[in-house]
């Protein structure tokens, strides 16, 4: 090879590897901006939060309470909040893709106003199979409203602030930030910003771990 040639080889090496530095400098200028963006409509101050509010990893939870793939994970999410108590905190979301999910949100949130909403929660899901719609049969949310009072929800006095303005203004928040996000199932998570890479509960765990790996100072 002579000179002239080992010269415009080096050349061209150079330029192929500035042109590859700077579209991964891009990509993930362009992958934090999605996620700050993301981040702007995943939390809100309404929302409601288990674990420590200045928990340095969030998990984001797309909800919808009529969602049986939502039951299925709830203790899952729970089992995770137990694993890491100090250091990670679930951001729930309202999503009412299902038919009666609305009518539940309401009730959840009827009973957040009395301190009730985890155990409600508990409660509501365990009889999901008892209020949930089924074949295309209506959903029977008189069973919900059981299940909640037997959580200890106070029935007179939520079946009044369920029509609060505050509470309407809670759904119709929420349900805008779902289609901002484009969350178009449930549940849908995000890990401090991040989406899932796939689908699953290894996954999601796998996500957590990392994040709290980085929170902890590891790399």
């Amino acid at each position: 090879m002579t000179r002239r040639t080992l010269v415009a080889v080096t050349a061209v090496v150079a330029v192929l590897g500035f042109t590859l530095v700077a579209v991964l400098y891009n990509r993930s200028v362009e992958e934090q901006a999605a996620t700050a963006a993301r981040s702007a409509v995943l939390v809100r101050p309404h929302s409601p939060v288990f674990g420590p509010k200045d928990a340095p990893v969030t998990i984001v939870e797309f909800f919808d309470p009529a969602c049986g793939t939502c039951r299925a994970f709830h203790p899952i999410v729970k089992r995770i909040r137990e694993e890491y108590p100090d250091t990670v905190r679930v951001v729930m979301r309202y999503t009412m893709f299902h038919q009666g999910s609305d009518q539940v949100v309401r009730i959840l949130e009827a009973a957040r106003l009395q301190g009730k909403l985890e155990p409600v929660l508990e409660a509501v899901l365990a009889a999901q199979s008892e209020w949930s719609s089924h074949g295309g049969a209506a959903p029977n949310i008189g069973k919900a409203w059981q299940a909640a009072g037997s959580a200890g929800l106070d029935v007179a006095r939520a079946r009044r602030d369920i029509l609060r303005p505050e509470i309407t203004a809670v759904l119709n928040q929420d349900m805008a930030d779902v289609n901002a996000a484009g969350v178009n199932k449930t549940p849908t998570f995000f890990v401090n910003g991040k989406p899932l890479p796939s689908f699953g509960t290894d996954q999601l765990f796998a996500l957590v771990r990392e994040e709290v790996s980085i929170a902890r100072g590891g790399s």
